[in-house]
């Protein structure tokens, strides 16, 4: 056995049919992980404060949790930082793939350099709006001493708020050391074999995420295209069709072409509603019908494919 396919990327070609997918996916990709410091908003009671609210209600203590708000988390400068938050969770998730890991995620290696530039620039933003919240903190805390009452308690805030917030990612390797090779190479082969049954179900994973999202999209803009059960039609954002061609153009660029029928799925979807715009479908009745008519046959067909996968996977496995 060799392990060459678990380090070099260039060992298994994208065109290679006699490649698994598995084995594409782990060549093509490494792994990615965020992490995000973020303060907590929240702090439960202490023992006597928990006494005291349970007997208010004349309810026994051990049947009582309570927790005091530290900070106004609606202040604009607040939610300023958790907008930059939000934003570098987002991207991590909209350019990686699932894996069996928790908190890791599997980018293609041709975008870390993209991703790490992107990131880089995040963490510059949340700098600067903590640096903005640090101006406000003062007054998030006045406010707290004020709605807190007898519960402000200023130990609970730490004034270094950089110490606090931050946005760490790393790309932490998947394979086994190589050094352990020498030590035990059967614990070695041992571990290559665990890694490939990772990467068998991060396939499994991928494919379920996809039509997952695809169902949720497709079944969503159906539904207000074809309107209400008295055939007026039901109003829509923008959103239902901007988040179906987001989704489609996502899929080309992260699609790991493991199951012929999905792409196909996909590929319908995109036909029916590419080019086509919301304010067609609100003043185009016709238009708007026939999208609706075709995406329910898309919608169908995903239902089939995922009550079929189960029995795709054992016939891929036993090829």
């Amino acid at each position: 056995m060799t392990t060459a396919n678990l380090t070099d990327p260039n060992t298994v070609s994208s065109s290679n049919p006699m490649a698994s997918v598995s084995e594409r996916l782990q060549a093509e990709t490494t792994a990615v992980r965020l992490k995000i410091h973020w303060p907590s908003v929240r702090k439960t009671l202490s023992s006597d404060q928990t006494r005291q609210a349970a007997g208010t209600f004349d309810a026994d203590t051990k049947s009582v949790s309570a927790s005091k708000k530290l900070l106004d988390t609606n202040h604009p400068a607040f939610r300023a930082a958790t907008a930059v938050r939000k934003q570098a969770a987002d991207h991590w998730k909209a350019n990686t793939l699932p894996y069996t890991e928790p908190g890791m995620r599997l980018i293609k290696r041709v975008d870390v350099p993209t991703f790490d530039v992107f990131m880089t620039s995040v963490r510059a933003e949340l700098n600067e709006a903590v640096e903005q919240l640090e101006l406000h903190f003062d007054e998030l805390i006045d406010q707290a001493r004020e709605r807190l009452g007898d519960l402000f308690d200023p130990a609970d805030y730490d004034m270094n708020l950089h110490r606090l917030f931050g946005i760490e990612w790393d790309y932490p390797s998947c394979n086994p050391p190589e050094y352990l090779l020498q030590v035990s190479p059967q614990l070695y082969y041992s571990e290559c074999s665990r890694v490939q049954r990772r990467f068998d179900e991060a396939v499994k994973l991928a494919e379920q995420a996809f039509a997952d999202e695809l169902e949720q999209l497709v079944t969503h803009l159906g539904e207000r295209l074809r309107g209400d059960g008295d055939g007026s039609p039901k109003v829509f954002r923008d959103s239902a069709v901007t988040n179906l061609a987001e989704f489609l153009d996502r899929f080309q660029r992260l699609n790991i072409r493991s199951d012929d029928q999905l792409d196909r799925l996909v590929a319908d979807a995109r036909r029916i509603v590419g080019g086509v715009v919301p304010q067609q479908l609100r003043e185009q009745s016709e238009l708007r019908q026939r999208v609706a008519t075709e995406l329910s046959r898309v919608e169908a067909s995903l239902e089939g494919w995922m009550t079929e996968r189960p029995r795709r996977s054992i016939l891929r496995r036993s090829r």
